[in-house]
């Protein structure tokens, strides 16, 4: 890995102008909070700082952070917070606009993969992977969720800023492509050609059954190898994917009409967002004792479920940030609860912090993520600043967010660099800052 490592880029000499004021509008209202006002000026602008690069043909290559690769799902993230931004911005437009044109680049080159290298240059996460790799692919996991992002990027840009640049035949050709493979992985068995399998002793790095995955039964509902941690799905139903699939095929309902003005291809989309919605209202809503109705994390179909949430984004946390209900709707209401509580086998409390975890992560890690996704998808002001101020505490004085941090000691943590994090703070910082309760 350390081979690969890219030094930090920058994306100009100065930082755009929209991104500029946003700083200097923290200066003034972060400034009874001095610790606070630094972290929200380190984070805002990471991504622009340390993992942008435009790149000469007019696309964008945006790296994780310490990994030099660019994962769709991630990518996207570390850049939304500049979304709200761009309307007036060209800088920012020019750098959101490039890198939705390489996310439709790569979903053609393999819709399947969930990270890209900047140039054919064969670098692998893994160089024993059994797949079908291509030198432009980093690691070929199949998560629903990634090609979900693409499109919540594109859609996002174009209702801010009103600008039709993006969508081209590459486009259009996107659009099919994904609407293809969700088709085929609605009967993974019968019609995937998809496999994946890593032999490196790591259970959640490989598909069972010969790369197969787990049997699954018919549903509706699109089929996912991994989930939004790069771990493999105990059951291939990924619930918080799947209502991903459904907010992503509404709007590219919006781009089939409004933009391409094709009719049929409209209606293909808009039959393919109610069978896999319906897939979830009839497979996916879990009894619980306690709880009451739930939404599970993963079925099979069978009536198996997996029960827990993780922080990582899709998932049952933040159902409406990805907009497919609104937060006071009562299942996501009673889902919430489980979520956030002794019953998600991933939710852990320490003398530092309580909130949710990963199986990506050792046992007591709780994750800045999921604390940044807990205060935007709050309803409460008090929650909100709670939120806030847990993620204040546990920067271990880096002036970072991190990956994974153990609940007890904020100094015992993962991933010093990881620029998804850092947006998603920012994004709670600077919708609290708007909302005027800092």
């Amino acid at each position: 890995m350390e081979q690969f490592r890219l030094p930090k880029i920058q994306m100009t000499s100065l930082l755009p102008k929209a991104v500029q004021d946003v700083l200097s509008e923290a200066e003034e209202k972060l400034a009874h909070r001095p610790k606070l006002l630094k972290l929200f000026k380190n984070c805002f602008p990471n991504t622009l700082e340390t993992t942008t690069k435009l790149m000469d043909d007019g696309t964008t290559f945006v790296i994780t952070g310490d990994i030099p690769a660019m994962w769709l799902r991630d990518s996207v993230e570390q850049v939304m917070h500049y979304v709200p931004l761009a309307k007036d911005d060209e800088d920012l437009q020019r750098m959101l606009s490039g890198l939705i044109k390489r996310h439709i680049r790569y979903i053609l080159i393999d819709p399947y993969a969930n990270a890209f290298n900047e140039s054919a240059n064969d670098w692998h996460w893994n160089t024993a992977d059994q797949t079908e790799m291509s030198p432009w692919v980093w690691e070929r996991k199949f998560e629903i969720d990634s090609l979900c992002f693409s499109m919540r990027l594109a859609y996002a840009y174009w209702k801010e800023t009103g600008l039709t640049d993006i969508f081209d035949a590459g486009f259009k050709s996107a659009m099919r492509v994904i609407y293809d493979l969700f088709k085929t992985e609605q009967r993974h068995v019968e019609q995937s050609p998809y496999r994946f399998m890593r032999n490196n002793g790591i259970r959640q790095d490989t598909l069972a059954n010969d790369g197969l995955g787990m049997p699954v039964n018919y549903t509706g509902m699109v089929w996912s190898g991994f989930r939004s941690s790069d771990d493999a799905c105990d059951f291939h139903y990924n619930i918080p994917g799947n209502m991903f699939a459904v907010v992503a095929l509404r709007q590219m309902q919006e781009f089939a009409e409004w933009v391409f003005r094709d009719t049929d291809f409209l209606k293909e989309l808009k039959k393919l967002e109610q069978d896999i919605d319906h897939g979830i209202q009839l497979y996916g809503i879990y009894r619980h004792p306690e709880f009451g109705p739930i939404y599970a994390y993963e079925t099979d179909g069978y009536g198996n479920y997996c029960l827990m949430d993780d922080a990582g984004t899709p998932g049952l946390l933040s159902i409406p940030y990805l907009g497919y209900v609104s937060a006071d709707d009562p299942v996501y209401q009673n889902t919430r609860r489980f979520a956030l509580s002794k019953a998600n086998p991933f939710y852990f409390e320490g003398k530092a912090a309580k909130g949710i975890g990963s199986p990506h992560t050792p046992d007591g890690f709780v994750w800045h993520m999921a604390l940044s996704m807990q205060g935007i998808t709050a309803t409460t002001k008090e929650e909100k600043l709670a939120m806030i101020e847990m993620l204040e505490a546990t920067d271990a004085d880096t002036g970072y967010m991190h990956e994974g941090f153990h609940a007890d000691d904020p100094a015992n943590f993962t991933r010093k660099w990881f620029a998804w994090s850092n947006s998603l703070f920012s994004k709670l910082v600077h919708q609290a800052m708007k909302e005027g309760i800092l």
